[in-house]
């Protein structure tokens, strides 16, 4: 028998695919915990500790709610992830279910992100201009309660052009950077980065 298209004409490649890469879009985010307390010209590193263990200002292991890293500041080998978007998510610590409207007025204004690989520190922007999805809810009632909810950061700090390419084995952190100016924080608060984009695994075929 012949194959459709008559004599010549193949019907399956020759050889076998070697490499497969799959792709997909997700989400990847890690979680410091700041004290009560000056955060004056300090840094908090994020994405240092993987799910499992205790860090980044944290007295217990890290879950998934905390972070999805499955090593500490490090992307796996064979997984490759293109950051389009990085979102900066303030959350109050514990049974707060909002952080005040005086701390997250201290990470909106003296807060700065960025990246920090092993001989490089680039800087992304404040986090004022890094969103969230909309601001803060339900943080109470009042003049300054109500400029938060308005006023707060909304969308992702975006890549329109040239997304941050973190190729595997690349060793990475995010830095939560606070000036000179910021004023101490009065409850304990929660700082999520996510980094939204897509990876690229590369799976092996015999």
């Amino acid at each position: 028998m012949l194959p459709p298209g008559g004599p010549g004409v193949s019907g399956v490649p020759l050889e076998l695919p070697k490499n497969v890469v799959r792709v997909g879009e997700q989400a990847l985010w890690s979680t410091c915990q700041l004290a009560i307390g000056g955060v004056a010209s300090t840094t908090a590193r994020v994405f240092s500790t993987p799910i499992g263990q205790t860090g980044q200002g944290y007295g217990a292991a890290l879950s998934l709610a905390e972070t999805n890293l499955k090593e500490g500041g490090r992307i796996p080998a064979g997984l490759a992830y293109d950051t389009f978007g990085v979102a900066c998510v303030i959350q109050g610590a514990a049974a707060v279910v909002t952080p005040t409207v005086a701390d997250a007025s201290v990470i909106y204004k003296d807060g700065v992100l960025s990246w920090d690989f092993l001989q490089t520190v680039i800087d992304i922007a404040p986090c004022s201009l890094i969103g969230a999805g909309g601001g803060l809810f339900a943080i109470g009632s009042g003049a300054a309660a109500t400029e938060y909810v308005n006023n707060s950061n909304g969308g992702l700090w975006v890549y329109r052009r040239h997304p941050v390419a973190l190729p595997a084995n690349t060793t990475f952190n995010i830095l939560l950077r606070f000036g000179s100016s910021a004023q101490p924080l009065v409850a304990v608060t929660n700082v999520k980065i996510v980094l939204v984009g897509a990876y690229r695994q590369a799976i092996e075929i015999a």
